[in-house]
Order: C-alpha cells, then structure tokens, then sequence
C-alpha cells in the first residue's frame, strides 16, 4: 500500500509544478504578458528573470503582470509601475542613466582596462626581445659573476 502511495504521489508531482496564476485565456495577452516576464528581473534570484524563477516573489509577480495586461494596461504603464515599487533593479535592462551609468560603464572600462594591460606586456616584451646583444666585455664580466 505504501509503494503504491508513493508511486501515485510521484506522478502527481508534476502537477505540483503548475502554476495556479494560470494562463490568460486571450492568446495575444498571454504573449504580451510572456514577454513582459522575460523582460523583468527576479528579485530574489536576481539574475533570471520572473519567466524563468521560481520563487514565490516571482510567482506573485507573474499573476501581477496578468492582472494589469488583463486589465488593459500598457507594457510601459506596467513597467513603469514595476519600477516605482521595486526601482530600475527589476528590469533585467535598465535604462541608461545617473544611477544605471555604473552597471552599463563597468564591462566597458573592463575591458578597456584589460586592453591597456594587454598592450603595456606586449610592449615590454618587445622590448626585452630587442635588447641588443651583449659584447664581448659585458658577456665576460657576466660569466665572472655566475661563477
């Protein structure tokens, strides 16, 4: 009895995974709404977007942005509202401002920082590379002094 208890729970698990916020029955809404949680960030995962966790915030989040495209509201009205509540954090692309310039100027002044160091060792190693060669002299006073 108890084997078959537990078979049944493991085929019911799959159910456990759907989510009750459910789908809008309007197609072109659903899309909308799809795109909508690609687009904002999860902010207990924070590198996936509410498509993709599973959280509870994300979760609440996904019913939220339903209700409001149901409700006839505008992509931007929906994520301008996301935004007055939680900041530009919940966009997975902010957009680029005072407060944003920081995460849209690092990767860049990474690499142009990775750049300058890459030139400067090759630089030096040209250099070292085209030392002229010892004379005769400086090759002796050389071997003197390794013994």
């Amino acid at each position: 009895m108890k084997k078959l208890a537990l078979v049944l729970l493991m085929l019911a698990s799959p159910a456990f995974a759907y989510d009750p916020g459910g789908e809008l029955k309007d197609a072109a809404q659903e899309a909308r709404a799809r795109d909508l949680f690609r687009e904002l960030r999860c902010m207990v995962c924070q590198n996936q977007s509410i498509d993709d966790s599973d959280a509870p915030l994300a979760k609440d989040l996904r019913t939220l942005v339903r209700e409001r495209v149901q409700a006839g509201d505008s992509n931007d009205a929906i994520k301008d509202f996301l935004v007055a509540r939680y900041g530009n954090f919940v966009l997975l692309k902010p957009p680029l401002a005072g407060e944003t310039l920081i995460l849209w100027g690092t990767p860049v002044a990474i690499l142009l920082i990775g750049g300058g160091i890459a030139l400067l060792a090759l630089r030096r190693r040209r250099a070292v590379e085209s030392a002229a060669p010892l004379s005769a002299d400086e090759r002796r006073k050389l071997d003197e002094l390794a013994g």
